[in-house]
């Protein structure tokens, strides 16, 4: 979560009496990062949450990452990734779907049948869950993070999430990008601060209509 990106997390291995950030560089890692989404949509529309981020430092970011939080309007606890809190009593679980995640950030998988140039937030041919990682691409310990491979100075990478909305209604999703899963290395913009933003994604109730047509193609309405 982002919290455990500004905090740190200092659990030793299991047996092994090592802690788990022994590897982890400390300093700060100088990034940029830009995000998109459409922010008016429908029930059962599938879109792309999409953040890139580019290494604009001398030094090589160990595990560049984008950790996620959902909340309503006004405040309150945060909810995992792509969910809602019900605020409920009784419930053993609070959180519920307001995206299915089809699709999870992880290019670096693509191989076999998958292409070459194959760029996951613009591919739609065959096979693309495999190429992808589907659901567990890029998933980390952390339920709210995703992280890919090391990224080297002036390099970039692009984090994609194909989900489907399933619940209406108007929810904030805020997003901060990291350079290491420990907390030693921190990814930080050009005025200092943590790389961050939101989205304010308002879901109507009526779903998005689709019909096929004579060659045979899935066709969306607005």
């Amino acid at each position: 979560m982002i919290a455990a990106l500004a905090t740190g997390i200092t659990v030793s291995a299991c047996g092994s009496g090592a802690r788990q950030d022994a590897s982890e560089p400390t300093g700060n890692f100088q990034v940029s990062a830009s995000a998109h989404w459409i922010t008016s949509q429908r029930l059962s529309q599938h879109s792309v949450l999409v953040i890139r981020v580019t290494n604009t430092g001398t030094k090589t970011i160990p595990s560049p990452s984008v950790s996620l939080t959902d909340n309503t309007p006004g405040g309150g606890r945060p909810a995992p990734a792509f969910q809602r809190l019900l605020h409920m009593p009784g419930l053993a679980n609070q959180a519920r779907p307001v995206w299915v995640v089809d699709q999870s950030p992880d290019p670096a998988s693509a191989s076999g049948p998958c292409p070459h140039n194959f760029n996951a937030e613009t591919y739609t041919g065959p096979n693309y869950s495999t190429c992808s990682g589907a659901p567990g691409g890029a998933v980390t310990a952390y339920a709210n993070t995703w992280a890919l491979p090391p990224l080297a100075p002036g390099n970039s990478v692009t984090f994609a999430w194909h989900v489907t909305a399933v619940q209406s209604g108007t929810y904030i999703v805020n997003w901060q990008v990291g350079a290491g899963l420990n907390g030693k290395a921190k990814a930080v913009s050009a005025s200092g601060g943590a790389p961050r933003g939101s989205f304010r994604i308002t879901i109507a109730t009526a779903p998005q209509q689709a019909y096929v047509n004579n060659g045979g193609q899935v066709i969306t309405t607005p």
